[in-house]
């Protein structure tokens, strides 16, 4: 699939926005979920590279991947990887770029979107999940009409929305002393609800949002399951020299009293 003109100026950066998580006494929120991808299959990193050059690579770009590192890794054929995922005026030799002027993104969002080559591995594949799922209707407060959970103030769109539709959040008040002894009443966030429906059921979203992060984990370490196969083979070989290297140890010292 080719950029469409919703991905070109509606995504913004993954990391603009301000604040974190709520976190609870074990450090994970109550909403977090956990990614549960496999970078191994195969299936997923085709679909999370299609997910990816559709919808973020409008405005993110992956600086340190080539089309043609990803085709060859991902088992994608020549003439597919050149319609379906080169962008037009690309060669499959070139570094995949964001479609987005820099320009144009200083001006819409106040700031360039960032590269994710590497966002799997500076955030974690969770992390990832977790913003994709918990965006939520905010007109109130953000220009955008949403906010999100994993990263409250966000700059970027909801790109996904029509897939995932916009979901409504649900909030209740909970006292706490303040420093000063006093009462204070914060809103925690309780459950998410229907709202806007999209394309996907929130089964099918989630898939959906797991093959992005599965990509991008791949793109953060094209070679990991080809060392982790080689790690494999080296242990054995250590543990073969190991047993020689003992019995050439005894017949040494066999004679030494």
């Amino acid at each position: 699939m080719r950029t469409n003109k919703l991905s070109v100026v509606g995504a913004a950066a993954l990391l603009l926005g301000a604040g974190g998580a709520f976190a609870n006494e074990g450090g994970r929120a109550g909403w977090e979920r956990q990614a549960e991808n496999e970078v191994a299959d195969l299936p997923s990193l085709q679909r999370g590279a299609r997910n990816f050059m559709a919808y973020c690579s409008g405005c993110h770009s992956l600086k340190y991947m080539r089309y043609s590192r990803l085709g060859s890794d991902l088992k994608i054929s020549d003439a597919a990887l050149a319609q379906l995922l080169v962008r037009p005026g690309d060669k499959p030799t070139d570094y995949i770029k964001a479609s987005m002027p820099a320009s144009d993104a200083q001006d819409w969002f106040g700031k360039q979107p960032p590269d994710l080559s590497l966002v799997a591995r500076s955030r974690g594949p969770d992390w990832i999940f977790n913003f994709l799922t918990t965006f939520y209707a905010d007109p109130a407060s953000r220009q955008t009409g949403v906010n999100n959970l994993q990263l409250p103030g966000t700059a970027m769109p909801h790109i996904l929305a029509s897939v995932q539709g916009v979901q409504q959040a649900v909030w209740k008040d909970e006292e706490s002393k303040g420093q000063d002894g006093k009462p204070v009443t914060t809103k925690v966030f309780e459950k998410f609800e229907p709202g806007v429906t999209g394309s996907m059921t929130p089964e099918q979203y989630d898939e959906f949002a797991r093959d992005i992060v599965n990509f991008l984990q791949y793109v953060g370490d094209p070679a990991q399951l080809e060392r982790q196969g080689l790690g494999i083979w080296v242990v054995l070989f250590l543990l073969m020299f190991t047993g020689i290297a003992y019995m050439l140890k005894k017949e040494y010292w066999k004679d030494v009293r």
